[in-house]
């Protein structure tokens, strides 16, 4: 009976495959519960010992390959996920250098446009400096040309000041009778050159 609870266990263990157990110089080849011998199905004739012993390797050889399948099927599965998070990584990083490049990109444009501005700015500042002064020497030489308007009007005021003031004191001393011949020609040539200097401060306006 215990040969038959074992026999029935590994007839479960070898449902998929085949496999061949060397004992005692010969190769069998176990295919489900049948042991066969050179192609031919020997199950039979063996003893039941025999025939446990058989199918225990068989089963041992069979959960081998078993755990060889699935550590083969799990190191494939672990390549493809390594694979995977590779190229993830890679596509991640690929990302990041082309998010940096952007970036960096951006930050040279800024750069540029705050240089460009900045120039810009300090060609305005020195068109308005060079404007300012412009028209702050055009105010001294407005200023200068008032001044020099205003002191040639001064000097017209007083040779037409003086010129009448002297006429009228010539008039005066003509009608009280008090100019002598030479006195008169005196007061006339005083009075042409009175009358001169008004007519040259009119030129010179």
């Amino acid at each position: 009976m215990k040969y038959y609870i074992i026999l029935l266990f590994l007839a479960f263990s070898l449902t998929s495959f085949a496999q061949k157990v060397e004992k005692d110089g010969k190769i069998y080849e176990v295919k489900k519960e049948k042991i066969f011998l050179d192609g031919e199905d020997i199950t039979e004739t063996l003893s039941i010992e025999e025939r446990t012993l058989i199918l225990k390797e068989a089963a041992v050889i069979s959960e081998k390959m078993k755990l060889e399948e699935k550590a083969k099927k799990e190191e494939e599965k672990m390549l493809k996920e390594k694979e995977k998070a590779e190229k993830e990584a890679e596509k991640a990083q690929k990302e990041k250098e082309k998010a940096t490049e952007k970036l960096e990109k951006e930050k040279k444009k800024e750069i540029k446009e705050r240089e460009d501005e900045a120039k810009k700015l300090e060609k305005e500042r020195k068109k308005l400096e060079k404007e300012r002064k412009k028209a702050e020497k055009e105010r001294k030489k407005a200023e200068k040309a008032l001044k020099k308007q205003e002191k040639l009007q001064k000097n017209l005021d007083k040779a037409e000041g003086n010129l009448e003031k002297a006429q009228k004191k010539y008039e005066k001393l003509k009608k009280k009778g008090k100019l002598s011949p030479v006195d008169e020609i005196k007061w006339l040539e005083k009075l042409e050159k009175l009358t001169e200097k008004v007519e040259k401060a009119k030129r010179k306006i």
